[in-house]
């Protein structure tokens, strides 16, 4: 399947964003390409300053016939890549399973690459490149988000509102720290301003009851991890047509710092603290203002509807 897709006349493309995890994508970059080689493969590098950039010329590549997209960096990163083959297969809003012929793929890199985790590849991106060039292409579902302006975004791992979202916005302070420390250091950060929020979670076209609750943050996830490996939904598949709806309670600063080791550590959410709900749908709306993000990109204000899209692209992963 790969060698077929990539050849001396169509190479891959691997898109590297030169500013995820904290800059160590170009110190990667030389033995990602030695990888590409050993294996027979021949790999186009482009630099990409913004993620407008990279959709723009990930959408120009694709229109051009290339058919091999990989995105070197995290899971925002990522997410422009499967933007830009959407828009390209449907040039029409994001409603329908895109271009089959379209083959993705993500070299992890970035502070913390939940959907890498999902797809098993291992946590460098030069072991990671190793196993996806002897690895297969399979289908997965993303989550399109439809914010109150009016816009609509696809993302492939965790998007939120509450302390989530508010950490998403500093956190590019603490990128030097690693992986799940740096979302704990912009959350503690952003606690420290931020107000109690009520959010009410309704799952149209399914039996669930509504959800309302005072919370720290309500997600909707693709991935069984959030935040860089934070397990807020572990039973989470990225390939079976269901989004999981997580609402976090809302904790005193006392309660969550007694929970750090834990969460800093393990990953662990203890679960007297979550309501969870798998269903293809969920609306959230909040009792004041706020802002929903998308892989750690800010993507619109609340109320926001997200919906599965199932099997909506095909990605390069380990065997």
């Amino acid at each position: 399947m790969i060698d077929a897709l990539v050849s001396r006349e169509s190479p891959a493309i691997v898109f590297v964003n030169p500013a995820a995890g904290g800059g160590r994508a170009c110190a990667h970059l030389p033995q990602v390409r030695k990888v590409f080689a050993r294996h027979g493969f021949h790999a186009e590098v482009v630099f990409t300053s913004c993620a407008q950039q990279l959709e723009s010329r990930a959408a120009e590549a694709i229109a051009a016939g290339r058919r091999v997209l990989l995105a070197m960096g995290g899971d925002g990163t990522f997410q422009g890549l499967a933007n830009a083959a959407a828009k390209v297969a449907q040039n029409t809003p994001l409603n329908a399973v895109f271009g089959s012929d379209v083959l993705l793929g993500v070299l992890p890199v970035g502070g913390g690459n939940d959907f890498a985790r999902a797809l098993k590849l291992p946590k460098d991106p030069v072991s990671a490149t190793r196993a996806i060039l002897s690895g297969r292409a399979r289908s997965v579902d993303l989550l399109r988000a439809r914010t109150a302006d009016g816009r609509e975004r696809l993302y492939a791992g965790g998007g939120g509102v509450g302390l989530d979202a508010e950490a998403a916005q500093h956190a590019h302070k603490y990128r030097r720290l690693p992986g799940r420390l740096r979302y704990v250091a912009a959350a503690l950060h952003a606690m420290r301003e931020f107000p109690p929020l009520r959010v009410r979670a309704e799952f149209p076209g399914s039996n669930w009851p509504d959800l309302e609750s005072q919370v720290l943050l309500a997600t909707a996830l693709n991935t069984p991890t959030f935040g860089a490996g934070v397990r807020l939904a572990p039973d989470a598949k990225i390939d079976d047509g269901l989004l999981t709806a997580v609402l976090v309670k809302s904790l005193s600063a006392a309660k969550v710092l007694a929970l750090l080791p834990r969460l800093a550590m393990r990953g662990e959410v203890p679960e007297w603290c979550v309501q969870r709900v798998s269903a293809p749908r969920v609306r959230l709306s909040t009792d004041r203002p706020c802002s929903f993000h998308g892989d750690g990109e800010i993507l619109g204000p609340t109320p926001v509807e997200i919906c599965i899209v199932p099997n909506a692209i095909r990605v390069l992963a380990p065997a």
